[in-house]
């Protein structure tokens, strides 16, 4: 029997024209696909010369208050002088858009490099931006998106992987022994609930850009309620502790040009990291009926992979048992 396509095998160039020209607005020329996995995004310009991304969301993830709260807080950021990409709106004021079978946005290029984590000057800006942001973030919290909940995040993960058809009996057990000690290793780690902020949620480099020591933050699909150490840990990049600490300090000294960072949140880096290993593999077992995802991770069926996430896991395990560079 045939499966049933998936949604955006259907999100052909002609329908990307057709949604956002059912806007008001008149495309002259093709969009192009940007590169994004989990949504369909799309870099296009109209025919006033302004250029816009176009972001098709994946059907099913989240719902329509949630996106929206997502816009809504964009909207926050900006009007807060947070650089952001707040999304266009109608004469209606909806963000929110809904034409082709597909749920859509539209929002402003914002152009530029990643920021060089080796830069003294570009952590500082980085530290600088994010403080700006959380200090509209803690104003108030979201009502619909999803919180920062490490045990439940652990465990689905798990249910992911041990779902998966690639991994053979001794991988199974390497796998659920490794991520059970990981989960019960994890529990020692807790924060209060007052102590999550609305953050950006994947603060990685590829979601940062600008130039010259001036950037700007965009892909705001993974915003969430978290410790504010979410998004800063991930520029924390360096393997020496001295060019650690260099990191560590420059981006605390901007970040701290507008809030506080509770020290104390330096201790989730470790957790962090070794949640986000495995919410990356669960990932790309719970996509794999998206028909961008066999090509772009080709390697992902290969026992090799598997055998290497397991080590990775397991170095993690060892990396949660050390004293964190901050200590040092």
């Amino acid at each position: 029997m045939q499966s049933t396509p998936h949604p955006f095998a259907a999100l052909s160039p002609a329908r990307v024209v057709a949604a956002v020209e059912s806007l008001g607005f008149w495309l002259p020329g093709e969009p192009f696909a940007l590169n994004s996995y989990e949504n369909r995004v799309y870099l296009l310009h109209d025919d006033e010369g302004r250029r816009w991304v176009a972001k098709f969301y994946r059907p099913e993830r989240w719902h329509d208050a949630q996106i929206q709260e997502e816009h809504d807080f964009l909207d926050e950021l900006a009007a807060g002088g947070v650089a952001v990409a707040a999304p266009w709106r109608d004469a209606e004021r909806r963000s929110l858009h809904h034409a082709e079978g597909f749920r859509l946005a539209l929002f402003p290029q914002r152009s530029g490099q990643a920021p060089e984590l080796e830069k003294p000057s570009h952590l500082f800006a980085l530290g600088e931006l994010i403080g700006a942001a959380h200090a509209v973030g803690e104003r108030e919290a979201f009502r619909h998106r999803i919180s920062l909940d490490m045990d439940e995040m652990v465990r689905e993960a798990q249910r992911r992987v041990l779902s998966a058809p690639w991994l053979d009996r001794r991988q199974r057990q390497a796998y659920e022994r490794v991520s059970d000690a990981l989960h019960s290793e994890l529990q020692r780690y807790a924060w209060a609930s007052r102590s999550a902020i609305r953050v950006h949620g994947d603060c990685h480099i590829g979601n940062i850009l600008g130039r010259d020591d001036s950037f700007a933050l965009v892909d705001f699909d993974d915003c969430l309620m978290a410790p504010a150490i979410q998004d800063l840990w991930m520029l924390l990049t360096a393997q020496q502790e001295a060019e650690w600490h260099m990191q560590l300090s420059e981006v605390l000294e901007g970040y701290e040009q507008s809030r506080e960072f509770d020290r104390d949140e330096l201790k989730l880096i470790e957790p962090l990291r070794t949640l986000r290993l495995m919410r990356h593999s669960a990932w790309l077992v719970a996509r794999w009926d998206d028909p961008a995802f066999p090509p772009a991770f080709p390697w992902v069926p290969d026992a090799g992979y598997w055998d290497a996430h397991i080590r990775q896991l397991e170095q993690q395990r060892q990396a949660l048992g050390k004293t964190p560079l901050w200590l040092a």
